[in-house]
């Protein structure tokens, strides 16, 4: 049963186990913390084939403890069997004040050489991330946070190169790719995360999104994240996902509404992805992909979304858990003979 969903893929030179992803949750963990690395691997123990760490801001990566630690992270899950990558966050500051994009009274327009040099330090990160052996990085342009604010006519009226029209808007997100892919080479997984629909009257709709699709594909993207707005509804997350699939000659992952197995495995086998993001299934269960695949879904610990300890844990700024797995968060806890 579901046999779609572990049929290896192949993008680059790296070599994903299944189509199954851990898309990436901030968890209040820390990044390279015993805590942490101990949560990732687990969900990598329990078969995922592409685990994506939580959404990191570049200035986060400055840390040299960060940094020292981050070889560690990657061998934990290499070790289980997973691929990692890395969310990479645009932080709406430069040097410690804030900016916005097309200017407010709070917070001046980041300026055309504060966007390049934005870019050449996603660069600088992606390049360090490669060296500590991670096998990609994702820029988060999803969800109505500032890279993906760039794209969005509701938020961008600027009249430069980087605003107006089409082009102009998708020019941060593009510059932001080709800057990674000249400083990785060949060799490094390129992910990009984006909402294909802004579902508001001002925004941008999928037709635009489409167009974006293409030109990330040719400006390095491996693999397109397409993570829709919550207004959209999760019975149409896959569609969403196909409609990109139409127009890209690469990897697609679905998200929302694919911890039920059987839908996961149908969108995938109807062509309207290449892999499927479980999130707070992988919560709930660590081991979801080994009990699918063992034909015994009776052994699952369903996610019942509450929210009450994974988003209701990030509101209070504590460590998340989820409520039917009270193991979720202690696994660092558990030694191992």
């Amino acid at each position: 049963m579901y046999e779609a969903l572990f049929q290896p893929l192949q993008v680059r030179n790296k070599m994903l186990r299944n189509r199954v992803v851990m898309p990436p949750m901030v968890t209040n963990m820390g990044l390279v913390t015993e805590q942490a690395v101990a949560w990732y691997a687990e969900r990598a123990k329990g078969g995922v084939g592409l685990v994506i760490v939580e959404s990191t801001p570049l200035e986060r990566l400055q840390d040299k403890a960060v940094r020292d630690g981050l070889p560690r992270l990657a061998e934990a899950v290499h070790s289980a069997g997973a691929l990692i990558a890395i969310q990479l966050f645009f932080s709406p500051a430069v040097d410690g004040r804030p900016v916005s994009v097309s200017g407010t009274e709070e917070a001046p327009a980041i300026t055309p050489s504060q966007i390049q040099a934005r870019a050449d330090q996603f660069a600088e990160c992606a390049l360090m991330l490669q060296r500590c052996g991670f096998d990609g990085v994702e820029p988060h342009g999803a969800h109505g946070f500032f890279l993906n604010q760039f794209f969005s006519p509701r938020h961008n009226r600027r009249q430069d190169e980087f605003g107006g029209s089409l082009e102009g808007r998708m020019r941060t997100g593009l510059t932001i790719v080709s800057a990674i892919r000249r400083a990785v080479g060949r060799d490094m997984l390129i992910l990009y995360r984006h909402t294909p629909d802004e579902q508001t009257p001002d925004g941008y709709g999928l037709e635009d999104t489409l167009v974006f699709a293409e030109r990330l594909q040719e400006a390095g993207v491996d693999i397109l994240d397409i993570s829709p707005s919550t207004r959209a509804g999760s019975d149409n997350h896959a569609g969403m996902a196909a409609a990109v699939k139409r127009v890209a000659d690469i990897p697609v992952i679905a998200v929302g509404g694919m911890k039920d197995p059987a839908a996961a495995c149908a969108a995938i086998e109807a062509g309207k992805c290449d892999l499927v993001a479980i999130g707070r299934g992988l919560i709930a269960e660590p081991h979801w992909v080994n009990k699918v695949k063992s034909g015994d879904l009776s052994q699952i610990t369903w996610c019942i979304e509450c929210n009450e300890r994974c988003f209701g844990h990030l509101r209070e700024g504590l460590p998340i858990g989820c409520k039917v797995n009270p193991q979720a968060g202690k696994e660092y806890l558990v030694k191992t003979e």
